[in-house]
């Protein structure tokens, strides 16, 4: 897949379409395969914390779920097809598992909240498998205690279950660390560390109205319903003033040196 860099963090040139083709390869093969999901402020905390730009970095795909890295990759001359959203990908593997009846495995949330979000997919997608699932707050790698019990125990669960797919839901740096700590123990192909995915599917979270997302304005939405996000959010601004003043390898082809 073509890809660029965007303040030195990866990200793949696909759309939601090819992004699913290739998944759906990947299935086919057997081959295990991790999906990153980045917005503008990941890539921010990117800049300060080198450690969560290697999780990311080492991602089999890093689609850019965030119209700001558009905008960045457009004003750059090096565009991205399309904003490539990780809550529609994950719907769309979510298809894919229904229409091929295989086996789904979720971890994340608060406790009560997989258990929520399994009966809401099953209502949906009734042919997929739910092999299993569990809140996100047991003792493990995305807690810096690697190797607990706990996660042991969800470990040996998962690779019991061997699921097609794995949803994990920790949020942002804790996902890809446990991912990227765990994935060569873990039987799964698909894993994706797809943030409030799984509340989303609960309904816990409402997802932006159509049109704000068509605006790319999701951001903006999640601010009017949420004032106290302006705090993360103030990264924005920043990073568009970056980009338009950063020198010319801000954003770079990926055979470019930096």
């Amino acid at each position: 897949m073509d890809k660029i860099y965007i303040m030195n963090v990866k990200i793949n040139n696909v759309t939601l379409q090819e992004a699913v083709e290739k998944i759906e390869n990947q299935i086919k093969i057997g081959s295990k395969y991790s999906i990153y999901t980045p917005n503008t402020e990941i890539v921010m905390m990117c800049q300060k914390d080198k450690e969560f730009l290697k999780y990311i970095n080492n991602g089999d795909m890093v689609i850019p779920d965030g119209i700001g890295l558009v905008y960045a990759s457009k004003i750059k001359k090096l565009p991205l097809k399309e904003r490539t959203a990780g809550y529609d990908l994950s719907i769309k593997l979510l298809e894919i598992a229904n229409n091929n009846k295989l086996k789904l495995y979720m971890i994340g949330g608060k406790p009560g909240v997989t258990d929520k979000a399994a009966k809401n997919i099953k209502l949906k997608f009734p042919d997929i498998n739910i092999c299993g699932y569990k809140h996100g707050y047991f003792k493990g790698t995305h807690l810096d205690m690697n190797g607990h019990e706990e996660e042991l125990e969800v470990i040996n669960d998962i690779n019991e279950k061997s699921p097609d797919i794995l949803f994990v839901g920790f949020g942002a740096k804790k996902q890809e660390k446990w991912i990227e700590y765990n994935k060569n123990k873990i039987n799964a192909t698909i894993i994706i560390g797809n943030g409030g995915t799984i509340d989303g599917i609960a309904g816990n979270v409402k997802r932006a109205p159509d049109i704000f997302i068509k605006l790319g304005l999701e951001w903006f939405y999640r601010l009017i319903k949420d004032p106290k996000r302006i705090k993360r959010q103030i990264v924005l601004p920043i990073f568009m003033l970056k980009i338009i003043f950063g020198d010319k390898n801000i954003v770079r082809k990926a055979e470019q040196k930096v």
